[in-house]
């Protein structure tokens, strides 16, 4: 029995659960998507984990053309790895035993718990049977509403197809796309864009808020966190199109040639794809150098907090500007909306926001040394994976071996968090004493 001691789950904790998940599901697609059965031609084995990699983590980079690379088979690889990366292992797993009608132990509670970021462990239960629930009521509509639109262009059974994988990949704001120029052929057409950019909008906003605003009409009955993410998504949302849209207008390799109409709606999509989505309808090679670092911040934001987003969170971006403004303003603690965010809620957004730096900063260093790719190209491609987005130059086709396997260890401690990634190594311990103050001189 001492032999099973490792490998048993109890004796880790629920981040390791959650990295180790991940990992398993990587490897299991690897293999899967290795198979001769699953692609077209040759793909490397370290191809096929960069995919995996990339469906699981719901990132979309591809080091290749999904739509000429893989078959039927190794698509729906990919609609699985990206419905299990999105969704969450846990809540699958929990829904598996709630179906068996087994009980769930307190240790997969604290799974649960660190997987949706909660408090407690109390009502995660019935929170995981509302989150299954609504992800197969709106994925269903999606589906059958994309597939009776795209039965316009495609015969029925490709039209059904093409909607299940684009409505998963877009809920779980994966951003793969079995069309080689993603979205691009779909630039004129706003029921496309505007049903795909709902779901990954959704997905990507957390699933503890779309229930509470579901439970919850009135503003004033949300929770703190529910009013910054919906208040901060419209802002950031409404701005970065606007500023897309001036900064693009002109330019007649993306919208300059699109009648105006679609120029909002091109822009609009590309104001919120950068929220950790992937998918496009123009193409970012051609891009003004201000929408490339407008979309290089966009996707170091990111989405909400337990969701299938990912960055350093939307809500943490705003509890750092509150907290300059309470410096700024002489206050002890950030406020808005009539309740004060607690100064450790601040440290953590803080520490999220520098161990998240320091990673892409350190990941990024050792790509340019091995790559002959531009800078710009290449903090992209980082912050993509990092941000677990999918959105690229052009570049990731290129890439080294080397350069590959940095780029999936982006897109899985963006997945998992860096501060998952920091409890894993660091064990950090609470400590019942302070040393004494003394002045450091800053700014």
């Amino acid at each position: 029995m001492k032999k099973w001691h490792y490998i048993n789950p109890e004796n880790y904790s629920p981040a390791a659960i959650i990295a180790l998940s991940f990992l398993v599901t990587i490897f299991t697609g690897t293999a899967l998507l290795n198979l001769p059965i699953a692609h077209i031609g040759e793909l490397s084995v370290i191809d096929a984990f960069f995919f995996a990699t990339s469906a699981t983590t719901v990132t979309g980079l591809g080091v290749a053309d999904t739509a000429t690379t893989f078959t039927t088979f190794g698509e729906v690889v990919l609609m699985f790895l990206m419905q299990f990366g999105g969704i969450g292992l846990m809540t699958f797993s929990v829904a598996i035993l709630i179906l068996l009608k087994k009980k769930i132990s307190l240790k997969q509670r604290l799974y649960l718990r660190d997987s949706y970021n909660q408090a407690s462990v109390g009502g995660l239960v019935k929170l995981t049977k509302a989150i299954l629930l609504f992800v197969v009521s709106v994925q269903s509509l999606a589906f059958v509403l994309l597939t009776l639109h795209w039965n316009q262009r495609f015969e029925l059974g490709d039209a059904a197809y093409f909607a299940a994988f684009h409505v998963i990949s877009a809920f779980n704001n994966a951003g793969f796309s079995l069309f080689s120029d993603n979205l691009i052929g779909f630039q004129q057409d706003p029921f496309t864009l505007f049903l795909i950019s709902n779901l990954f909008i959704i997905g990507g906003i957390g699933f503890i808020v779309v229930l509470e605003v579901v439970q919850k009409k009135r503003f004033r009955e949300w929770s703190l966190h529910t009013k910054l993410m919906i208040s901060g998504t419209l802002v950031v949302n409404a701005l970065a199109m606007v500023l897309f849209f001036l900064l693009e207008f002109h330019n007649p390799q993306t919208l300059a040639n699109l009648a105006p109409v679609h120029q909002w709606t091109n822009a609009y999509f590309a104001a919120v794809t950068p929220r950790t989505a992937g998918f496009n309808t123009l193409d970012y090679s051609v891009m003004t150098d201000s929408s490339l670092l407008l979309t290089v911040i966009l996707m170091f934001i990111g989405g909400g907090t337990a969701s299938t987003a990912s960055g350093i969170k939307l809500t943490t971006f705003i509890v750092l500007i509150l907290a300059t403004l309470a410096f700024f303003r002489n206050d002890e603690e950030p406020f808005i909306f009539g309740r004060t965010i607690k100064k450790e809620v601040v440290m953590r957004s803080f520490a999220i926001t520098v161990i998240s730096s320091l990673l892409i900063g350190f990941l990024l260093f050792f790509m340019t040394v091995i790559e002959k790719s531009e800078l710009v190209p290449l903090i992209f491609e980082v912050v993509s994976a990092f941000g677990t987005v999918g959105l690229s130059m052009g570049i990731t086709a290129d890439l080294s071996d080397t350069g590959k396997v940095l780029l999936c260890a982006a897109m899985f401690i963006g997945r998992i968090g860096p501060l998952t990634l920091f409890y894993l190594l660091a064990r950090p311990k609470n400590r019942h004493y302070r040393f004494a103050y003394d002045q450091v001189y800053t700014g």
